[in-house]
């Protein structure tokens, strides 16, 4: 929890208004029960009316004072809390941002998103509340109990009593409490994934009829989460008539002695009304210190869920400037790449070695599993290659700031993915200066335009998030003209055709040769048809490469290629790919 406090360090000058708020705040306060003894002994008693107006005038400025002081300290308070939520939260965010596909693994997405909500908001909690009640019950506590002794020393071992029974009652609570929030944020994340799971996936489940499977999955970590509130909240619960019981014990004994004192010495009255206060004021403080140390063990849980993610070290690193200076002419190479996940008995990639230059298409293909994608995920480095290099214009990737690789790379992913926004601000997303014009342009060269005009407001149409009201084709399409808008040095198609017609895939596939001519294209397929006149096919087995040439010398020398190319073909079109090939 203390390493999160770094976040308070830019509101330092208002937790110093907040510090002298409170400290005017608490002295105010505790100078009235003073007063009003002073105006019982030295103005009701001896019926002086010049001490109680002269003490009752100052008993109302002390008290404005308390009140204009207690308005600082609760709104400043306040506001640093909200922006220490709003620093941290950022940070988690911008953290997130820059993990590579391979740190994100280790949480979640429903833990991530439960981290950045759920857990800071329980930090921004604690820290109002520390920034509220931790300075000023101390100091009401302290200076109470001072000021209670000198008023009424022959009461003072009350209070001692009282505090003892807060103290006891206190430690009981949290021991049964406190381990149970850790098992409460785990709960809280599982109850996420399930929704967001059925949400991402509610086609799928009705398809297969399994909406009973899943919400028997769903009531059955529901039901543990409840079970586990409640348990808490009764614990809790217990809080408040203990504290009664104690408050209004201490308050009646506090009673009955100086009822007994005060037979033996009338005057006695003033202290015994002002110890009483005082009491009330230190009790107070108590309470609210142990409202406070009740929610720490659950704020300290969530503060180490975040510092887990926040320590985490990105396993792929940038360089701040980009090291040596690239070919002019466009090129990704690889030599002898490996790869495997962390702890992987088997390599996913292994040995693959190609050149693909500006103006050639470079396709990859091969049977599910066989490593495309993620080799098409090395040359943006959401992955790392466990060995060998990958070069990007003669420079190898690692010595490239994200802002220059990033910048040479057009990405159009397997699914696509539209933001939520209008189309125009979807195509724009990779290039945010890009003029109307060349978002129609991207948009026509991606056979997009046509749908897009016939859209309600056009390339102002509304995009939901995810890109649910469009189809999976046009989602494509979107993502490809996103691609073509940013005018990279690489586009990188990972299986980006798939959702197209064949007539569709042809025309758009003929449109980006113009604009491809000086850039280096690779492309994932699993149709044979859509990298059938690619420069440089890539073929892939068990992550090895097996193959590489052009679809003729494929057709005629690899096995895996003539196997793939057969199980897409009839026996008569095969007959005329052999035919041709010979």
């Amino acid at each position: 929890m203390f390493r999160l406090f770094k976040y308070l360090r830019p509101y330092w000058w208002q937790v110093a208004i907040l510090l002298v708020a409170t400290g005017g705040q608490v002295y105010a306060t505790l100078q009235l029960p003073a007063l009003m003894a002073d105006i019982i002994n030295n103005g009701i008693v001896p019926q002086n009316m010049d001490s109680v107006w002269k003490d009752g005038g100052l008993m109302l400025v002390l008290a404005l004072v308390s009140a204009v002081a207690s308005f600082v300290s609760s709104y400043f308070s306040a506001k640093i809390g909200a922006y220490f939520s709003r620093d941290l939260r950022a940070e988690v965010f911008t953290k997130i941002l820059n993990f590579s596909l391979a740190d994100t693994k280790n949480f979640s997405t429903a833990s991530l998103i439960t981290r950045t909500t759920n857990d800071v908001n329980q930090i921004q909690m604690i820290i109002t509340m520390m920034l509220s009640i931790l300075i000023r019950a101390p100091l009401f506590c302290i200076f109470g109990l001072v000021m209670a002794i000198q008023t009424a020393p022959e009461m003072s071992w009350i209070i001692v009593v009282g505090i003892t029974a807060v103290v006891i009652s206190v430690i009981i609570i949290m021991s049964l409490v406190g381990p149970k929030f850790k098992i409460f944020q785990k709960l809280i994340d599982k109850v996420t994934l399930i929704t967001r799971e059925n949400l991402t996936g509610l086609k799928v489940i009705r398809a297969f009829n399994n909406e009973e499977l899943e919400h028997k999955k769903f009531t059955n970590t529901n039901n543990e989460l409840t079970k586990l509130l409640i348990f808490i909240d009764r614990i809790l619960e217990l809080q408040n008539p203990l504290i009664n019981i104690i408050f209004n014990g201490t308050t009646l004994l506090c009673s009955w002695i100086g009822l007994s004192l005060l037979s033996q010495n009338f005057a006695y009255l003033g202290n015994m009304t002002a110890f009483s206060e005082y009491v009330t004021f230190v009790m107070m403080s108590f309470l609210m210190l142990s409202l406070f140390f009740i929610m720490i063990p659950r704020a300290n849980v969530s503060a180490g869920r975040i510092n887990e993610l926040l320590k985490t070290t990105e396993k792929i690193h940038f360089v701040k400037e980009t090291r040596g200076i690239p070919e002019k002419r466009a090129s990704v190479e690889f030599r002898n790449v490996g790869f495997s996940y962390t702890d992987a008995a088997e390599k996913v990639l292994d040995n693959i070695s190609f050149k693909a230059i500006a103006g050639q298409t470079t396709a990859f293909i091969g049977s599910t599993g066989s490593g495309k994608s993620t080799l098409i995920n090395l040359v943006p480095r959401f992955y790392e290659a466990t060995s060998g290099e990958i070069l990007i214009d003669g420079i190898n990737i690692r010595d490239y700031s994200k802002e220059d690789l990033i910048r040479r790379i057009g990405l159009v992913p397997q699914r696509g993915v539209l933001f939520a926004g209008t189309v125009s601000s979807n195509i724009r997303f990779g290039a945010p200066n890009a003029t109307e014009a060349e978002i129609k342009q991207a948009a026509e060269i991606a056979q997009a335009a046509t749908f897009i005009e016939k859209l309600p407001g056009g390339y102002s149409a509304h995009i939901a998030q995810g890109g649910t009201n469009v189809s999976g084709g046009q989602k494509q399409r979107l993502s490809i003209a996103r691609a073509i808008c940013k005018k990279p040095d690489i586009f990188i198609f990972d299986d980006a055709f798939s959702a197209l017609d064949m007539k569709t895939d042809a025309k758009l596939r003929k449109a980006l040769k113009p604009i491809t001519s000086d850039a280096v294209v690779l492309i994932v397929a699993q149709r044979v048809s859509t990298i059938k006149d690619a420069d440089q096919i890539i073929v892939l087995n068990n992550g090895k490469m097996v193959g590489k040439g052009t679809h003729k010398e494929l057709i005629s020398n690899c096995k895996v290629y003539q196997s793939i190319v057969k199980s897409q073909l009839s026996d008569a079109e095969w007959r005329k790919e052999t035919n041709g090939a010979k």
